[in-house]
């Protein structure tokens, strides 16, 4: 089994790399989980339509920008993940080259839903996902053609890789889609609107990284809060967070590991960190001070 990995260009676009420390370690956790189920997924009989996509070609907003969206729809009882799996998982991955008048692309994720699976917490989306897409085209006014090819992990009781590809024109203007604004209104609450006061962090060298140590000012939004920890440069592996509160404040521990295992500089306007809380609460923010 080969695993590529889409890497992002300066543009968004992505193109077609080698195999990444993220992707690698995802796979290898995989592979402890579920080759246990390898002759479950031998015989068991996979859905024709294990997952189809379509493209929502959506409108041209007032800044000029094309909102579009990805729609997947999942096999029933099946599920895939959030840009940031989890502890197991592949995450999605997109290639764009195809595309003709696209500058950039910036995907505006839907809360996923916190999932335990065999003690290992994952975030999913169930049978059915419309992810929000924000074309800039490069030359402004100009008509887009999108082409995009996803590959991702899907799960039931196992676990198995899937690619899909769409294409599609997109309209100069276009009719705004019910379905894109709702899937727009159910992304994270801003830091600000949660009322965050703060966003602290520091990090320290460690053999073959940095440990990174966020202190988020924030009122508690449920009473079993996880923290995810993103960087923008997708290569370097982030570990699960260890997080404690204490009254407002919101602590989140953890090791970023880049592909050459050194220590590196860290931007931390690049630092994106989640909360998830009680009945659905999820929290975005975006950067820290040192």
């Amino acid at each position: 089994m080969s695993c590529t990995h889409v890497t992002s260009n300066p543009a968004g676009l992505g193109y077609v790399g080698t195999m990444s420390n993220l992707c690698l370690r995802h796979l290898r956790l995989a592979a402890v989980i579920f080759a246990p189920l390898a002759g479950a997924v031998a015989a068991q009989d996979m859905p024709s339509d294990l997952v189809t996509a379509t493209l929502r070609p959506g409108w041209r907003t007032e800044a000029g920008t094309q909102m579009a969206a990805l729609e997947l729809t999942l096999a029933p009882g099946w599920k895939t993940y959030w840009r940031a799996p989890g502890e197991a998982g592949i995450p999605p991955e997109f290639d764009w080259r195809g595309s003709t008048n696209v500058g950039s692309v910036v995907y505006h994720w839907p809360k996923p839903e916190v999932f335990d699976l065999n003690g290992m917490r994952t975030l999913v989306y169930h049978d059915r996902l419309v992810l929000p897409v924000e074309i800039t085209p490069a030359a402004p006014g100009q008509p887009v053609s999108l082409r995009a090819h996803v590959a991702l992990g899907v799960c039931q009781e196992v676990c198995v890789p899937a690619t899909v590809d769409v294409t599609g024109d997109l309209p100069l203007e276009g009719t705004t889609d019910p379905e894109i604004r709702a899937a727009l209104s159910q992304m994270p609450e801003s830091g600000k609107a949660a009322g965050l006061r703060g966003a602290h962090c520091a990090a320290e060298p460690i053999r073959d990284g940095l440990r990174l140590t966020t202190r988020l000012d924030l009122p508690a939004i449920g009473p079993d809060e996880t923290a995810v920890i993103e960087l923008s440069d997708r290569a370097v592996w982030v570990s699960q967070a260890d997080i404690r509160r204490e009254g407002g404040t919101l602590t989140a521990v953890a090791d970023l590991v880049p592909p050459n295992a050194k220590p590196f500089a860290l931007d931390r306007s690049s630092i994106t960190i989640t909360v998830f809380g009680d009945r659905g609460r999820v929290v975005e923010v975006q950067g820290c001070t040192g």
